[in-house]
């Protein structure tokens, strides 16, 4: 007994040493990894180890972009916390797999100097790095009150839009229950845009060898006139009134995509009294846009909408421009586009196919065809 003792007092003894020298241990390690990523720049302020719930935590991470010939340093990740653990409710159901938790992340892309058409796409590295941090596949992912953020210091003015207050959870990335559902893992976010609001919900099979997904999403609402440095630097205009709101239902499965975007801006204005002091140009170039503006206006609903269907092979797309003027002239002077999701997307109509052989003015006005076959249909509806 008394052996036994001591062999349990030396394993507890060790066991305490682990846990008291294993924090400093997993900072010295994801710090020097951090420096080490070429490119970047990065630091851990502490690492707090939960060894029952099987965790440890990351405490005020940042990653810096480093410009290899100026040095300079640009913000591109930072974080309150990263939560590092296992997911019980998958060991439950017999996989050992992790979850991922941010709490007030920061992702911020800019647009580069010498490559001005280009937006920065980092988020590879960043994976492999959580990949080294995570010895876990992950199965669940949560970030809490986060912002996405895009700058651009070249443009005049200097851009810098984001949508705030993100939260966002992603459920069975590894498909580690309901294996027999066609779309076992789920994605669900919301956030603030500009006074608005961001709604994206998608369900998906994250192990299937081509994108195999249906997805939704809306923002409602958002306030134009904060937009402005935006609207200034790109389209050399500024709006002193409107709102914005898009729709969008995508699905795709066996290489092939089906979907729709619906953009709508109510109460468009761009002259107002804040342009009296612009040049010549520039007001005959907003006098322009606010002319178009009211002419493909819907005049009952004070909208600006259209719709654009697309559909093709993940290779090609098939977003016709002309499908767009034709929506956005039906919309200005013979019906309004409804704002809302339509529903008419699904997993299973990416693989319909219909061939419309109207031409510009039947799909604009409608056809004789199509207006008897709507009369038939109604005979059939009332019995007659």
């Amino acid at each position: 007994m008394k052996k036994t003792l001591k062999i349990l007092l030396i394993v507890a003894c060790i066991l305490i040493v682990i846990r008291l020298v294993l924090p400093s241990i997993v900072l010295h390690y994801t710090n020097k990894k951090l420096n080490e990523m070429k490119g970047y720049s990065g630091h851990i302020n502490d690492v707090d180890m939960t060894l029952i719930r099987g965790a440890y935590v990351l405490d005020s991470i940042y990653l810096n972009e480093v410009d290899s010939v100026t040095k300079k340093q640009t913000p591109f990740f930072a974080a309150s916390s990263v939560d590092l653990s296992v997911e019980w409710k998958a060991l439950f159901h017999g996989s050992l797999v992790g979850e991922l938790v941010f709490e007030k992340p920061v992702l911020r892309f800019t647009r580069k100097k010498v490559e001005p058409d280009d937006v920065s796409e980092d988020s590879t590295e960043f994976k492999d790095l959580l990949d080294d941090f995570m010895p876990l596949r992950v199965n669940r992912f949560e970030v809490s009150d986060g912002i996405i953020q895009y700058v651009d210091r070249t443009s005049k003015p200097p851009v810098d839009v984001q949508l705030s207050d993100l939260y966002l959870i992603a459920h069975n990335l590894r498909n580690s229950y309901d294996s027999s559902a066609l779309l076992p893992a789920t994605v669900e976010a919301n956030a603030h845009v500009y006074e608005g609001e961001l709604t994206f919900n998608m369900k998906l099979n994250p192990l299937s060898k081509v994108p195999t997904f249906d997805m939704n999403a809306e923002v409602k609402n958002s306030n134009l006139v904060l937009l402005n440095d935006f609207f200034q630097a790109y389209a050399k205009v500024d709006v002193n009134k409107g709102s914005f709101s898009m729709y969008t239902e995508t699905a795709a499965k066996d290489g092939a995509f089906k979907g729709y975007v619906k953009p709508i801006i109510k109460n468009l204005g761009v002259i107002g009294e804040e342009d009296r002091g612009d040049n010549i140009f520039r007001k005959v170039w907003e006098g322009l846009t606010d002319a178009a503006g009211g002419v493909f206006e819907n005049r009952p609903t004070d909208r600006l909408a259209t719709k654009i269907p697309f559909e093709g092979r993940l290779d090609t797309s098939n977003a016709s421009v002309g499908t767009a003027i034709i929506n956005i002239l039906q919309n200005a002077f013979i019906r309004a586009i409804q704002p809302s999701i339509d529903n008419e997307i699904t997993i299973q109509s990416v693989d319909v196919k219909k061939k419309d052989d109207r031409n510009f003015f039947q799909k604009l006005f409608g056809s004789k065809k199509d207006k008897k076959g709507k009369e038939k249909k109604r005979d059939k509806v009332d019995g007659t």
